[in-house]
């Protein structure tokens, strides 16, 4: 009996214990058609085992090389692809990445603003530049309610934006000449609102005033019913009273 901790260790398990031998049995055939032959064998079994990527492409390149890894670069096979040859370079890890050490005020902006901002400042000047302030203004402030407290100031979205582009862009002194975009919208939607409160109380009254005129209209027919009951009943009590005098 033979224990898996007894055994070498498998350059890649996923392919199990079984094509690694064959792998190690490839090696020991001296006869270099029989070899490439038995080698192509391999390369099928391996695609079998992973039908789902046989239509990926450079896939037959893949387990090629991954071969010539169980091998570990020691199997002389003629290969349609280039032979890895460099074990050092399969088995080598990454670079590492650095992680960006950039430290600065005002994070829940984001890179964008301040792409955007390094963007505006280079404008001529002119209503386009002003406009895009703005819009950068009106942005800055939609990400400062996403993450801060649900109302702000104007003119604190106007203090960052002065102190993310350098001081060089200050609409602290416009703050009461233009009126930000968003403030226009919010305008918009409730002059639209009032007024569809306006309509819709107008509808209701006009319904309710129909509908009182008409229960008038139906007390005056039902007043000139019961009327003309009273005098059908008194018209046949003549008639009787009559009928029996005679």
């Amino acid at each position: 009996m033979e224990y898996n901790t007894l055994r070498s260790q498998l350059i890649i398990p996923e392919y199990g214990r079984h094509i690694q031998e064959m792998v190690d049995y490839c090696k020991t055939i001296t006869d270099e058609k029989e070899r490439n032959g038995f080698a192509e064998i391999i390369i099928e079994v391996m695609g079998e085992l992973n039908p789902h990527l046989r239509d990926v492409p450079d896939f037959q390149h893949k387990l090629w090389d991954q071969l010539f890894i169980m091998a570990e670069f020691d199997l002389d096979v003629n290969s349609p692809y280039p032979i890895p040859t460099k074990k050092d370079t399969v088995n080598s890890k990454p670079n590492k990445v650095d992680y960006p050490q950039s430290i600065y005020k005002y994070r829940y902006y984001g890179n964008n603003i301040r792409k955007m901002i390094d963007v505006a400042v280079t404008w001529e000047e002119g209503e386009k530049r002003e406009g895009l302030y703005f819009a950068i203004a009106n942005h800055m402030k939609k990400c400062y309610l996403l993450w801060n407290k649900d109302t702000v100031d104007d003119y604190v979205i106007f203090n960052h934006l002065y102190d993310l582009s350098d001081g060089k862009i200050d609409l602290r002194k416009v703050d009461d000449q233009l009126v930000s975009a968003d403030k226009m919208n919010t305008n918009n939607s409730n002059n639209y609102q009032n007024n569809r409160s306006y309509q819709n109380n107008n509808n209701r009254n006009n319904q309710n005033s129909n509908n009182r005129n008409n229960n008038h209209q139906n007390n005056n027919r039902n007043n000139q019913n019961s009327n003309n009951r009273n005098n059908n009943h008194q018209n046949n009590r003549n008639q009787n009273v009559r009928n029996n005098k005679g």
